[in-house]
């Protein structure tokens, strides 16, 4: 096989490789997981806030 050939066949397969992860990232069957992850940085706030709050109605009485 000749380095252009090698080439080609490496292009080729790249490019398989990205359609499937564009399939697989776009797919309907993701969207609820992949919003549940979009959501977990704001799932700590929520906590956070709670005992922040907690904290500042002991500290008022």
């Amino acid at each position: 096989m000749e380095i252009g050939t090698l080439r080609g066949l490496g292009t080729i397969l790249v490019f398989v490789a990205f359609v499937g992860v564009v399939l697989w990232a776009y797919s309907s069957k993701r969207k609820n997981s992949f919003d549940e992850a979009a959501n977990l940085p704001f799932a700590d706030d929520e906590t956070d806030t709670k005992k922040r709050d907690e904290e500042a109605s002991r500290s008022k009485k």
